[in-house]
Order: C-alpha cells, then sequence, then structure tokens
C-alpha cells in the first residue's frame, strides 16, 4: 500500500500499569501486518513502549542520546529502530528519576521528529504511547499541540483507571478549541472485576463516545511479554489476538471522533456506584 502525504497520528492514553503499551505495541504490529507503515512513538519515561516489538530489547532513548550531544546533531538513524513486522520504533525517554520534568522527553523528541520530517515520512500510522498523566504539561503536548489526530483511552473497570482517563478527557475538550485531537473511543482492557464491562460502558456513554474494543483477561499476553513479544507475534489466534485484530480493523474504518464531556469527580464515583449496582 502507497502511503498518504500525511499520516493518521493515534495516541493510547492511560494510567501507568493499564496495560497501554501491550495494547500499543500489538496495533502497532497489527497494523504492519496488515501493509501499513507505522511508527511507534514511546512516551513513558521508562523508554519500554516498543520492548515487544523488539523482542525484549531496550533501546536508547532521544533524551538520552540527547545528554551526550547536541540534539541539533542527532538524525533518525540514531533512534529510529525497526521491529517486528517492520515497525518503526522511538523511545522518547525521560529524566532520571527526581530530576527534571518527566515530560521533556516527548518535548524533545517532537521537536526532532518534527526538524526531521519524520512526522510526514511515508508512514501511513503514527501511534504514541503516552502515560496518563496529563498534570505535567509534556504528556499534553500531542493532544495541545495537536500532533495526534485520535485519542484512545485505556481502561479497566477499576475507580482510579477510569479517573486518569477522565481526567485525560479534560485535556482533550480544554484544548479542543485550538487542536484537531478528538476522542475516538475507549478500550476497555478486562481485569474481569464486578460488572466491569457494565461500567466501562456506562462511563463510555457518560462521555459522550463508545466502548470501541473489549480485550479479555488472556494468559497468552502474560506468555507472550514474558518472551519479548507481543501476542499477535506469538499467539495471533489467542482471544486477545483476535480483540486485537478486531480492534485494528475497527481503527482503520475510522470511528466516530468527539468532543467528550468529561464528568465532575462526584458524578464519576456516582456512576461507578451505580453501573457496579450499589447505587441509591
Amino acid at each position: 500500500m502507497r502511503a498518504s502525504t500525511r499520516p493518521r497520528q493515534i495516541a493510547f492514553y492511560g494510567k501507568g500499569g493499564i496495560g497501554k503499551s501491550t495494547i500499543t505495541a500489538n496495533l502497532s504490529a497489527v497494523l504492519a501486518q496488515r501493509g501499513r507503515r507505522v511508527l511507534q512513538v514511546g512516551c513513558d519515561p521508562k523508554a519500554d513502549s516498543c520492548r515487544l516489538l523488539l523482542h525484549g530489547r531496550k533501546l536508547p532513548s532521544v533524551l538520552g542520546l540527547a545528554r551526550g550531544r547536541s540534539s541539533a546533531s542527532l538524525k533518525a538513524a540514531d533512534f529510529v529502530h525497526k521491529g517486528f513486522a517492520g515497525v518503526h520504533c522511538i523511545e522518547a525517554g525521560g529524566p532520571e528519576p527526581g530530576v527534571g520534568c518527566a515530560g521533556r522527553g516527548i518535548i524533545l523528541a517532537i521537536e526532532i521528529m518534527t526538524r526531521l520530517g519524520l512526522r510526514g515520512a511515508g508512514y501511513d500510522y503514527i501511534t504514541y504511547d503516552v502515560l496518563g498523566d496529563v498534570v505535567c504539561g509534556g504528556f499534553a503536548v500531542p493532544i495541545r499541540e495537536g500532533y495526534a489526530d485520535e485519542v484512545y483511552l485505556v481502561v479497566s473497570g477499576e475507580f482510579m483507571s477510569l479517573y486518569a482517563a477522565n481526567n485525560i478527557t479534560r485535556a482533550i475538550r480544554r484544548h479542543a478549541q485550538r487542536s484537531a485531537t478528538r476522542l475516538a473511543g475507549i478500550i476497555a482492557n478486562l481485569r474481569n472485576t464486578r460488572r466491569e464491562r457494565e461500567i466501562v460502558e456506562a462511563f463510555a456513554k457518560a462521555l459522550g463516545t463508545r466502548v470501541v474494543a473489549s480485550i479479555p483477561q488472556d494468559p497468552a499476553v502474560q506468555d507472550a511479554e514474558r518472551r519479548g513479544m507481543t501476542v499477535t507475534e506469538h499467539r495471533p489466534d489467542s482471544p486477545a489476538g483476535r480483540g486485537l485484530r478486531g480492534l485494528a480493523a475497527l481503527i482503520e474504518a475510522k470511528p466516530r471522533l468527539v468532543v467528550p464531556k468529561p464528568l465532575d469527580d462526584d458524578a464519576l464515583n456516582d456512576l461507578i456506584l451505580k453501573a457496579a449496582g450499589r447505587g441509591k
């Protein structure tokens, strides 16, 4: 397939530990297997977003490379590496713990990508795997500056997961007038908690969007991760593998984009209690 002039730029946000890096890496892999040219940008200070695409290998990060030399001297070959199915991988990186702004790596990586023309370098998709804490302005850059056209929120039915996702919708709505970034949907990465599907469905409806996929809890995912692989490479016909392929097909069909309607904290709490069957 010949790449379009401008790639679709998709950001996956969610609370730390919710599985967004796993979701992002697997979707990048599936899209690449479908013949698309994909660039994945890891926007977590741990710089481990692309690990499953590289059979466990950790990449040098943009911020790490820039510490030892001028960022203006960096070339694409210094930090763009090819992974499974031909996915190109970048890790933004972050400062040492307790030192500096955790979002600085994202800011620098996007500045360098723009300077080198990577955001229009013949890719069909650029996927951003972003830490869900948008209190730091760096993590909000894909939203605030409109680098991401579409945002998917990766959630479970647990309160803190939904709380973080709700905060991200506040950032999308806050910047909606200056930015083209919109919410594309909710991805439920299921934990098998009580009435989890009902809770996530109610949350999506309240925001004005929908659940685009429910990825089942599947031991094949953990088995693949222990091997440093995506489940779509290791066990493509597993329940999770099938769910991720279905999600990739839906993404290619371009879901409806919306400016979300965030909930205030009391309304979010009431919604979860009601959907869980414990409301008044």
